[in-house]
Formats: C-alpha cells, structure tokens, sequence
C-alpha cells in the first residue's frame, strides 16, 4: 500500500506548477519580491528541486537570507498574490503580516517591509507618509507596472522633504500585472471590460483602455521573458492591443534581454533543456464570438462557474440539512433547519483529482468521484486491518509486524487527506447537480449547442418552434437561462427580429406566472435589455453570425475515447451497479451532456495560426513582428514560403519554424468554457496559454450586455 500511496504523491508533485508556465515565471517574480530583489537569493531561488513538492529552493524563514518581514498591498494586488500563495506560503517566505495599505496600521519599526501596489497618485501619497512616519525599519517599494516619471519625482519630492529617502530601501517596477488563476490561465482583472471599449466613450477613452489592456499584456510577456510573434483581426481593438504592445516591447530591449537570461537559467537549471521557439500569442476581440460566453456548459470546472458563486478559484455555495446520504429529501423532518454555508478553494495545479477532471463532462466527473472514493475508503480499512493484523499476530516475527505496522502507519494519513479531498469535490458535485436538476440545463445544453453549430441552419421554423417551446416551459431553466436561450437563439440564426419579439413576449408571460414574480421580473427586465443589444448589434451588422463562424463543425474526441452513444450506455450500466445516489440521478438527469464538444471560435482560430494553414485567418490576420523595424508588420504571403511548397519562386522565401507555446488573449472578458475548449487543441507538440481582460460567468457577461442595451 506504501508503494501505491508514494506513486500518488509523486503524480501530486508532476501536477505542481511547470517550471515552463506563466504561473511558474509569476511565482518565481513574487520569491525574488519578497527576498527584497537580491540577487544571491534569486540564485536560490531559481533552481527547482527534482521531484519536490516545493517549487522553489528557499532558506529557512527568519534565516540571514530569509528574514522576517511584512508585506503590503494595495487590493489589486492583493488578488494577484491570493490565487498563488496561500498563507503557509508566505510564511515560509519570512512574511510574519500582510497588510492593506489603505488599513490603519500600526507602527512595527524593528521589521523590513515589502510594498506591492499599483503605481497611482494616491497610493504613491500613502507610501511617503508611511515613510515619514517610519513605520518600518525600511521599505522595499515594489510597484506592479512602471511608475510614470512624474508620479516618481513627486514621490521622491514627498521622501526628502520629510527627510525620510533612508527608509527607502529600494524601488521597483515589477511587470506584474496580471493575475495567474492557474498554470496556463490569466486574467487582467480589469472589471466591466466589456462595457468600457463598447460604450459611449470619446477616442481618448477608448485608446486609454487598449492602452491599459497593452500594459497588462506587456506584463505577462515581460515575465515570461519572451518577444512573442503577434496575430490579430485587421481593425477594431484587437489591432489597437497589438500595435501598443508592439511598440511596448520595441521600446523595452534591456528589459526583455534580462527577463529572457532569466527564464533561460530557470528552465536549464530544472529540466536541462531550453528552447529558441519564440511563442505565438492570437489577441481577439469579445464581439467575434458572443455565444460562447452565455451558453450552457457541460464540463465540471465551467458549471461550477456558472451555477455556483466561483471567483479567484474560490466556490460558495450552500448544503441544506435535511437531505438523507442518498441525496432524497426527508420527509419526516417537519421542520426545515436552516442550509450551511460552504466554502473551499480549488487549486488545480495541486488537487490531482481536479487537475484531471476539470474538463471532464459532468455526469464523467461525478462517475469517477464515486470511483475513486470508493477505492480509497477500500484502502483505508485495508490499512486499518493491516495495522491491527500486524499488532496482534503471533505468526510473523516481531520484524515483519513493525515493519508492516510502520508502513500502514506512514500510508495513512496520505489516504485520509485524499479521501477528504474527494469527500469535498462529493460536496461540490452535488451542489452543481441540484442546480443541473432543477434547471434541467442538459436539455437547454443541447438546444443551444445544436443552435450554435448551425444544426437548424435550413430549417428556421423548426428553430423557432424548439426555442419557443423550452421559453415558454417553466420546468426548463429559470429566467436567466431563458433568455441565455434566447440570445443565442439572436446570435446563431439569421432568424427576423420579429422572431426574438416573439421570444421576449412569452418571457413576459411566463414570468407573470411564476410565484417568485419580484425577482423574475428582476431578472427577465436585466435580460430584455441584454436581448436588446443583441439586436442592436444584428441590425448594425457588427457582429458575425455566428451560427456559421463561432464553432466548427468539426468536434474533438471526448476525454473518455469512445462515442457518445457507447459512452452513455456504459455510464447507465456502471450505474445500475454501483450504490452511489448522485450517480444514479446523472444518469437520469445528465446524460444527453455525453454529446460531442465542438471546437469554439478561438479554439479554431489558434489552431490555423499555429499550423499555418492556407486560406485560413493566417492569411489573412495581422502579423507583428518587435523584432522587425518600422512597426514590425510583415505580410505572411510574401515573405513566408507556403508550408508543403516545393516551387522555385518559393525557394527564396523564409520558412516559418512551427509554434510551440500559444498564448490566446481575449479582450471583452473570457470565460472557463472558452479556457477549456482550447484545451483540445494543447498536445504534447504545442501548449495554449489562455488570458482575458477578466473571467466572467454567463451571469455578469449579460449584466454587461444590459448595460449597454438600458
């Protein structure tokens, strides 16, 4: 059991952060941070440990090289450090407080202190005064991007007129502005952003925002060290991104060569290899696929998105009390206790359970949960027996029973926290399926899937009759989920306007009959104005429909291998077999969320980038090279020879080497479904980095789309 028990935590230590990822690049920046930038220690740092838990080497807290000290941030950077380093973390990094700067703090004159802010006028302000009061012993003033040259002098003006510049140990611009949710995922945190670039906004309010969106890009590529290749639409924000960033690392050449070094030492220290393969990064605009960002899901890591309270990693929800172990209601109970609040925080570069089935199908998620908590358990009474057998039996020797005794002893604690682990995925999982259940969200998966990838393309009458008949069905979904299906039903058909009138006029009579009429109305006057814009959008033709473009019909192969029907038909049997409730009720409830994933809009994008296929968006999108002069724009069809071209006129043209690393960016808000439908195309050739100005629920994305169309 011991061997066994061991090669599961090995498989825990491979799943812990790449030393190749933006999340590794992002942690490795923090630890040099917090060592107050020394370079002796980033040495130390730097280098992985073959087979460790820990990612970085460090030395112990409070150690000459590790001394105590208190970190302070300012809220957004607050959020940047949470999702990567938890509390143990920072302290095995010497941090004894992590404050907020704008709390009141107490003076702690004998400890170094560690800012982490956002460059800003007023938190600039707060800094000197925190100096001039000498709070610390000294301050190690670490902004998250580059401090403009005024708000510098002014500070430095603030420091020497209070006769504070020795508290100011050092300062610096970090690149940092950005926030890794997980290896290959990253947001902006930029909130609302998809109202601010496509509302009322004068140009300079406009060119503001690309500009800051620019920034937070030029970060993630500062930190990873990397002059990356860009691709983007011709026009409209994406090409506004592209171009401010291209002139942001053009601008940048020292900073670029040092952060590069870096990266070159890390990945030779830990793997022995590097590689020269400059990475590719696509940047998007939200209005190229606006179905994806509303529809109905089916994989587990998106439904916890979308059906449960889920930010920074982090999932809420509530577990009534008067449920049997089955899941069923009990009847006996006359008086209904009040439901617990549950929380828990979903790390998926350390829970091997959720590294593996987070992109799984739900009704696939909630079969191997049952699964593997059953084998655990099997195991821990093994264990159990075992230590008693070992302790009472007269028939071994003495040797072999303490020998017997110790390994059960050493197992066991490994097999408790793995069944805890499992016990709370159990937690979650029957959260999201109450939620499935009572909204009967396969049904409007299906529709709105087969409304997605043009199945009622001939035939929009039958589109009609579909979606009016799940509209006006009060068991199919609630209100939002309604007009999810409506706006959908918009974006993916060329149905008239009239159509959609039609759908609003039923959502107004279905709510007049509903017993919680107050916040139907709530809700269904939120998405009026959501399906507003839509149209609004339709009739100015500044969207695609989507219907033909957004997803492919081509699909990817499930994670389970086989088809779907197969699937479903040995998911009913393993049902039927095994004592596991939940399992029972998927199957009954889920099971048509067995069907086939098609590649989303972005995912099919990428994937012609990366292989360079002919009279596909590579011919057409613009390519930015910093490298390159006067702009650093190159015409992919004369200067590059056509992959598989073996003719003359060629011979003289260069050959494009293949990609490698993607790093696919998302302005307007992306979305966990959109991040795991591009996993399909992440292999052992190529891996796919995923970011987005901000991570949005379906929920919050119509919130946006109703503000515009209010």
């Amino acid at each position: 059991v011991k061997t066994e028990e061991n090669a599961m935590m090995m498989m825990l230590s491979q799943q812990q952060t790449s030393p190749t990822s933006l999340k590794s690049f992002q942690l490795a920046a923090i630890h040099r941070m917090l060592a107050f930038n020394s370079e002796s220690s980033l040495m130390m740092i730097d280098q992985q440990q073959d087979n460790n838990l820990t990612p970085f080497r460090q030395y112990p807290a409070g150690s000459a090289h590790n001394p105590w000290k208190i970190v302070v941030y300012d809220a957004h950077c607050r959020s940047i450090i949470s999702p990567i380093m938890n509390v143990s973390d920072l302290r095995s990094r010497g941090v004894t407080l992590h404050l907020l700067l704008s709390s009141d703090r107490e003076p702690i004159p004998d400890v170094p202190a560690v800012y982490f802010i956002q460059p800003t006028n007023e938190n600039v302000a707060t800094v000197a005064k925190d100096c001039a009061k000498r709070l610390y012993k000294c301050a190690h003033i670490n902004f998250v991007s580059k401090l403009p040259r005024e708000q510098m002098e002014e500070f430095a003006k603030l420091v020497v007129s209070h006769g504070a510049l020795d508290v100011v140990a050092s300062l610096h611009d970090q690149y940092l502005d950005f926030c890794c949710l997980e290896q290959r995922l990253f947001t902006l945190n930029c909130t609302n952003s998809y109202v601010l670039y496509n509302g009322a906004h004068t140009e300079a309010d406009i060119d503001r925002i690309m500009t800051q969106t620019a920034q937070g890009l030029f970060s993630v590529v500062a930190t990873l060290g990397v002059v990356p290749i860009i691709r983007c639409p011709k026009g409209g924000p994406s090409e506004m991104v592209a171009r401010k960033l291209n002139q942001l690392i053009a601008e940048h050449p020292t900073l670029m060569l040092s952060s590069s070094a870096r990266k070159k030492q890390t990945a030779s220290s830990s793997s022995g290899t590097t590689t020269s393969a400059r990475p590719l990064l696509v940047i998007l605009d939200r209005n190229d696929d606006l179905i994806t960002p509303i529809q109905q899901t089916s994989t587990y890591q998106a439904l916890i998105d979308d059906v449960l309270e889920h930010k920074a990693n982090r999932v809420e929800f509530k577990v009534v009390q008067d449920k049997n172990e089955d899941g069923s209601s009990s009847v006996n109970n006359k008086k209904q206790k009040p439901p617990i609040a549950k929380k828990y925080d979903l790390d998926a570069d350390s829970d091997p359970f959720y590294s593996k089935h987070k992109f799984h199908t739900f009704p696939e998620a909630i079969e191997s949960n049952g699964v593997e908590l059953q084998q655990v358990t099997e195991k821990e009474a093994q264990v159990r027996s075992k230590a008693t057998t070992s302790s009472s039996s007269t028939v071994v020797t003495a040797d072999d029973s303490a020998v017997d005794l110790a390994n059960a002893v050493d197992s066991l604690p490994v097999l408790l926290e793995k069944k805890k682990q499992l016990e709370i995925h159990t937690s979650i999982l029957q959260a999201v399926m109450n939620e499935v259940a009572a909204r009967d969200i396969p049904s409007l998966y299906e529709l709105q899937s087969s409304l997605a990838t043009g199945s009622y393309k001939n035939d929009l009458k039958k589109a009609y009759t579909d979606v009016l008949k799940h509209v006006k069905d009060p068991s199919k979904g609630n209100i939002t989920d309604k007009v999810r299906l409506v706006c959908v039903y918009a974006l993916a058909t060329t149905c008239p306007s009239s159509s959609v009138d039609d759908m609003v006029t039923a959502l107004k009579e279905l709510c007049e009959q509903l017993p919680n009429s107050k916040q139907a109305a709530e809700d269904l006057s939120l998405g009026i104005k959501s399906i507003s814009y839509i149209k609004h959008l339709r009739s100015m033709k500044m969207i695609p429909m989507m219907g033909d473009s957004a997803f492919s019909q081509e699909s990817a192969p499930k994670s389970g291998g086989v088809g779907s029907t197969d699937m479903l038909s040995s998911f009913m049997a393993r049902a039927q077999t095994q004592a596991t409730g939940l399992l029972a009720k998927a199957t009954q409830q889920v099971g048509s969320m067995l069907g086939k994933i098609h590649k989303h809009h972005l995912t099919r994008v990428v994937e012609n980038l990366s292989d360079q296929r002919s009279n596909t968006e590579d011919e057409t999108y613009l390519y930015l090279d910093p490298k390159i002069g006067k702009g650093g724009e190159v015409d992919v069809k004369t200067a590059f020879r056509p992959n598989n071209s073996s003719s003359s006129s060629s011979a003289l043209l260069l050959q494009r080497p293949p990609t490698r690393d993607v790093i696919a960016f998302m302005i307007g808000g992306g979305c966990y479904t959109e991040y795991q439908n591009l996993q399909m195309i992440s292999n052992e050739r190529r891996t796919v980095t995923y970011g987005s100005t901000e991570i949005v629920n379906p929920c919050v994305f119509l919130s946006q789309l109703a503000q515009l169309g209010g």
